[in-house]
């Protein structure tokens, strides 16, 4: 299977070696091309121009920040020339209506779309044990099922395009929302005096429990946020999209408008490139 991959950020990296490692024949693109130099190493074909990456591919994956980075790379004139008869599958977190524009934007030069949001971290991409979520037809499903099925073990049809978008964004939510209460109750404890092995060891085993509180720990612990596997600026970006869409389906989205705040004070420290947990930074700042 023949690949272009645009965007080499921390996961797109992290998902090119893997392709590449289960035997996809990959070519790569990045903005800023000396960040997927290293990816040569691993005989990764690098080029300069997204275009070139597009002519060569059968399939073309997206691992842009943003829909607007992704019109910058992929909705150019001349990477729309070359379009004609390949799929673009787009892996990044957007809006659902802005994977339905690009839909269209694809579709009209020749070319097919679908999405596949991933679930995970850099651990999991490289050991293709993602959460793909899949809005496309049946058809795309099944004719890309090698590729998805070499990042995760069990990917999901969402429904069509649109339905995977807007699943992505549900579940980023609840990053937001899990490491803000995390913090915030982990704060309390070690202001109040009480042994954080005390409350680990009750949180553990009762149903509050998230997976997400034992990996972040140590960081919170430490306040350690370089190597970041997702960054605070990014989540502020999908809580963003996420208050957006919930909007209009009228639903009360105040405890999330709460985080919001606390993820831009954040940034403004200068921790936007940081892990997200970094947040901690502001609801429990050193005294």
């Amino acid at each position: 299977m023949t690949l272009a991959l645009l965007g080499t950020g921390l996961l797109g990296r992290a998902i090119a070696e893997r392709l590449q490692s289960v035997g996809h024949t990959l070519t790569v693109y990045n903005r800023t091309t000396s960040n997927a130099l290293p990816l040569q190493a691993c005989g990764i074909t690098v080029v300069t121009r997204p275009e070139q990456a597009i002519a060569q591919a059968d399939c073309i994956i997206l691992l842009l920040a943003d829909a607007a980075a992704i019109r910058a790379v992929l909705l150019t004139p001349a990477s729309l020339a070359v379009l004609r008869g390949k799929t673009v599958i787009q892996m990044g977190t957007i809006a659902q209506e802005e994977s339905l524009a690009l839909q269209a934007e694809v579709e009209e030069v020749g070319g097919s779309y679908c999405e596949a949001p991933v679930l995970g971290s850099l651990s999991e991409a490289k050991a293709g044990t993602l959460f793909v979520m899949v809005g496309g037809t049946e058809d795309q499903f099944s004719r890309w099922g090698p590729l998805f099925r070499s990042l995760s073990r069990e990917p999901r049809l969402a429904g069509p395009v649109g339905k995977a978008a807007s699943l992505k964004l549900a579940l980023n939510q609840l990053i937001a929302a899990e490491i803000a209460a995390f913090a915030l109750s982990l704060g309390l404890v070690q202001r109040a005096g009480v042994p954080v092995d005390t409350f680990m060891a009750i949180l553990r085993e009762s149903a509050l429990f998230a997976p997400a509180f034992e990996k972040k720990l140590p960081r919170l612990l430490t306040r350690d946020y370089q190597h970041p596997n997702f960054s605070t600026s990014h989540l502020l970006k999908d809580v963003d999209l996420f208050l957006k869409e919930a909007s209009g389906y009228e639903l009360a989205t105040s405890s999330l408008e709460g985080i919001r705040p606390v993820l831009e004070r954040t940034i403004a420290q200068g921790l936007g490139a940081a892990d997200y947990a970094s947040i901690y930074e502001t609801v429990n700042p050193k005294t």
